[in-house]
């Protein structure tokens, strides 16, 4: 007997199992299980979203300002803006997004923290760094049965193919080794996506930045969650020191799984975890 469920819904044959998706968040998680990336919408609105732009201008051109760019050009760090929920709290707001942690919750089993916030800039007429094949868990060659990481890539601007829309290679976060050159040519594909969404991956999903072929930069702002026994590329609640945040937003900048620096300070946070549960 052929099954269909709607019109115009694909029909199976012998199918005694299906995934039902019936809500973006759905749509998110069962193609990033599947193909290993997806885009959502953030939920912002316009004003929002030109804010947050405006911001990461200023923060950048700070940033290039505090740490000097002929220093940063000359470790490969004159692209990015490591971590700006440091200096604004709206950044913080934008790792706390509602529908990016709906997908992840779903997707992470169990705890996870953010690992990292990076300011990306894609730079008109030029190569970068984030143009090279990787993992955003790099140098790792395993698959595991659920994710352990998940990328969520905030679009500051409009992703095209001109201005280097990331490039996939679907379900690459199954398989262990990195795949021939002529299979990554012949099989990658390029997301688009609107100014306001976010382009989520599973961690393990190979891919790089385009080529920025017009006469603007593109901007982004990359987002790493993680199983808590993944150490954060800087110490968030160290840097942050004693912000007043809400609990779960302590919670998933790391506050609650700091590393010990003594046998009491370990004692101490077993029993507080003991107090929590």
């Amino acid at each position: 007997m052929i099954n269909s469920n709607t019109p115009g819904d694909v029909t199976s044959y012998g199918v005694l199992k299906q995934t039902t998706a019936g809500n973006v968040i759905d749509k998110a998680v069962e193609e990033i299980a599947n193909l290993g990336f997806s885009v959502i919408h953030s939920g912002l609105l316009a004003d929002e979203t030109r804010s947050l732009a405006a911001k990461f201008d200023f923060l950048q051109a700070r940033y290039l300002e505090t740490y000097g760019g002929t220093y940063l050009e000359s470790i490969d760090e004159h692209h990015t803006l490591r971590l700006p929920l440091a200096f604004d709290r709206a950044f913080i707001d934008l790792a706390a997004n509602k529908n990016v942690l709906a997908v992840v919750e779903r997707l992470i089993v169990g705890k996870f923290i953010l690992n990292q916030q990076n300011g990306i800039t894609n730079p008109a007429g030029k190569i970068y760094s984030q143009s090279a094949w990787h993992r955003d868990l790099p140098y790792q060659h395993f698959v595991s049965s659920r994710p352990l990481a998940i990328n969520a890539l905030y679009c500051v601007d409009e992703f095209t193919k001109d201005n280097g829309a990331p490039h996939v290679l679907p379900a690459s976060h199954k398989q262990e080794s990195f795949p021939s050159g002529e299979y990554s040519l012949k099989h990658s594909a390029q997301i688009e996506a609107g100014a306001g969404s976010f382009i989520m991956m599973d961690g393990m999903t190979f891919h790089r930045g385009g080529v920025n072929t017009t006469g603007a930069n593109r901007r982004a702002i990359n987002h790493v969650y993680t199983i808590p026994h993944i150490k954060q590329l800087i110490d968030i609640p160290a840097l942050l020191g004693e912000e007043e945040l809400d609990t779960r937003v302590q919670e998933l900048l790391g506050y609650r799984y700091r590393l010990p620096r003594s046998i009491d300070d370990f004692l101490k946070s077993r029993d507080r975890r003991r107090s929590i549960l």
